[in-house]
């Protein structure tokens, strides 16, 4: 029978419960998800809340992949657990000093958030559907506009004030989610290499340039199966937003680094024999050299340029793929990194990440897949891309 966890191979002084490493590949998994959650909401709020014109044609895209990520978010946590049977009780029954108990009750609420928000987003379009629709989408249709067929200017008005209500809310609500993540992490005094005050910050940004980069990704791909152009002014837009938070991100990850080198706390030797050893590669290199420093090079040639057309295109969206895979590095170097420096401070062990397991490689790329796949569902019932006359009004629109 395979072993649930593959023993670590180590060097120097370990204990020796630490030859297993308990928190695999999904639990890096985990917190990629919650940032592309943040980082999609945040790109629908610049238009549902802050009336940015140019994010329109993704602004309700957006929506439906922050929702489509969100659903999966705990499956990594599930996998990861070995009853997850029981994962209901830390909110059934929950000790208020847990984080995990909040993240029930944070997850729960912003599920809700999200999905009244698309609701009002695509009532327009679920009333007509159901007035020209047969069938069980008719019928589908029929039950969501919740006997309501009201479109006239009054209810539109009122439905617009709702939905900024909504997206107003779902700031913090987002941002909160994923800064949680960082908490848990920043909060453990028995790693040095998560113990910062700055993990929580650092988790967040991340988390914004992982929404945007995806969601520069997705649209770029749904244009070309679409056949439709590129928005570039959308897309000049969103490769802005990338480089303006990666430039705060890189910033807060050089100030995490420093801070933990200007401590010198206990176990200081270790994590410099680490960093400057086994981390040399997955961190310099590719978190910080390609993933970050190379799209920063390459987005700023483009702006100073004034580039535009399918040079821009391409120069963006390969940019935005950096980024993903420098985010889940980061994920992967924090959650993995942090595990691989003993706690005796004089030892490092080395995680072997199995391929075809419950908590292997296969199993956490389904992970990600799948909300892709249900986000391409999706887009099929709720069609994101109509500009018309079901298309929700920026807020200047709605002050009007």
């Amino acid at each position: 029978m395979e072993p649930l966890f593959d023993i670590a191979t180590y060097s120097g002084t370990v204990y020796p419960n630490e030859t297993v490493i308990p928190w695999t590949v999904l639990i890096a998994v985990y917190p990629y998800l919650t940032g592309l959650v943040a980082g999609a909401f945040t790109v629908s709020s610049m238009y549902h809340v802050f009336g940015m014109e140019r994010f329109k044609p993704v602004a309700r895209f957006a929506l439906l992949t922050a929702l489509c990520m969100m659903l999966f978010v705990p499956v990594p946590l599930l996998l990861h657990l070995g009853h997850p049977e029981r994962a209901m009780n830390a909110v059934l029954t929950p000790h208020w000093t847990s984080a995990m108990a909040a993240f029930g009750y944070f997850a729960g609420f912003y599920v809700i958030l999200l999905t009244l928000e698309i609701w009002f987003v695509y009532r327009p379009y679920f009333v007509q559907q159901a007035q020209r629709r047969t069938g069980p989408v008719g019928t589908l249709c029929r039950v969501l506009c919740l006997g309501s067929y009201d479109l006239s200017e009054k209810a539109m008005s009122y439905d617009h004030k709702w939905l900024f209500a909504l997206a107003v809310v779902g700031i913090p609500g987002a941002h909160g989610l994923h800064g949680y993540v960082g908490f848990i992490f920043g909060s453990l005094k028995s790693r040095e290499w998560w113990s910062s005050d700055l993990m929580p910050v650092v988790f967040l940004f991340s988390a914004i340039i992982s929404g945007v980069a995806l969601l520069i990704v997705l649209y770029v791909l749904s244009c070309r199966l679409r056949k439709t152009p590129v928005d570039l002014a959308c897309l000049k837009g969103l490769a802005y937003v990338l480089w303006g938070f990666m430039m705060f991100t890189l910033l807060l990850e050089a100030l995490e680094f420093a801070n933990i080198v200007y401590k010198a706390r206990e176990g200081i030797e270790m994590i410099m024999e680490y960093v400057t050893g086994p981390l040399v590669v997955p961190f310099f290199v590719l978190q910080l050299g390609l993933g970050a420093v190379t799209p920063i090079i390459v987005i700023s040639y483009l702006i100073w340029r004034g580039t535009t057309g399918k040079a821009l295109i391409a120069g963006v969206t390969v940019s935005a793929l950096l980024v993903l895979f420098s985010v889940m590095m980061m994920r992967w170097n924090v959650v993995i990194g942090g595990q691989e420096i003993s706690k005796t401070g004089q030892g490092l062990l080395d995680y072997h990440m199995l391929i075809f397991h419950r908590e292997g490689l296969v199993t956490a790329a389904a992970a990600v897949i799948a909300p892709l796949i249900l986000l391409a569902v999706m887009v099929r019932l709720l069609p994101p891309w109509v500009q018309n006359a079901t298309s929700s009004p920026s807020p200047d629109a709605i002050a009007r």
